[in-house]
């Protein structure tokens, strides 16, 4: 019997093995089975097929395919909605909140009811100081914007030279 190269697998011996039992050829069985691999890892048994790995699509989308996770509950709506969640208190109401954590997973709603990072709720600006409050209109309005006409520096320096500004100013002191 002629083997070829380093046996690491029984498959390596074909019928070899088999031969020399039907036969009674113990030394043969004996030296076969010596030549082999000790570790278990060579066995036929562990010899599976070697594809190349490929890489894994780790986008968002298949992520949440993989994890199923059901659509992103949105920060703020495209357009202004008032009605957003209106049903939700009759769910609360009923006590089915079941229904209502069933419905939010499958349609969530926006967190925020308007899509604007400028607005200011009015209980708000209802608690701002008067000046505040008209500087916030007039940049929410600007046609309403004062002419706010240019300090002439050269006449205020006059004024202040010729001493009609110290006067006014000794007097408040």
């Amino acid at each position: 019997m002629q083997i070829d190269g380093i046996l690491c697998k029984e498959a390596q011996l074909g019928s070899a093995l088999n031969h020399s039992v039907h036969e009674a050829r113990r030394g043969d069985f004996a030296l076969l089975l010596s030549l082999l691999s000790q570790d278990a890892l060579d066995f036929s048994e562990f010899d599976l097929p070697h594809t190349s790995p490929e890489e894994p699509d780790k986008s968002e989308a298949a992520l949440k395919k993989a994890l199923q996770l059901g659509p992103q509950k949105p920060l703020a709506p495209e357009q202004f909605n008032m009605l957003i969640g209106q049903n939700n208190g009759f769910l609360v109401n009923d006590g089915d909140l079941a229904s209502l954590r069933l419905k939010e997973c499958l349609q969530p709603e926006p967190y925020a009811v308007r899509n604007d990072k400028k607005h200011i709720p009015l209980h708000i600006v209802d608690n701002l100081e008067p000046a505040v409050r008209q500087k916030l209109e007039q940049t929410r309005n600007p046609q309403m914007l004062v002419d706010n006409k240019d300090i002439d520096a050269a006449g205020f320096y006059d004024q202040l030279a010729g001493g009609e500004m110290q006067s006014m100013l000794q007097v408040a002191v």
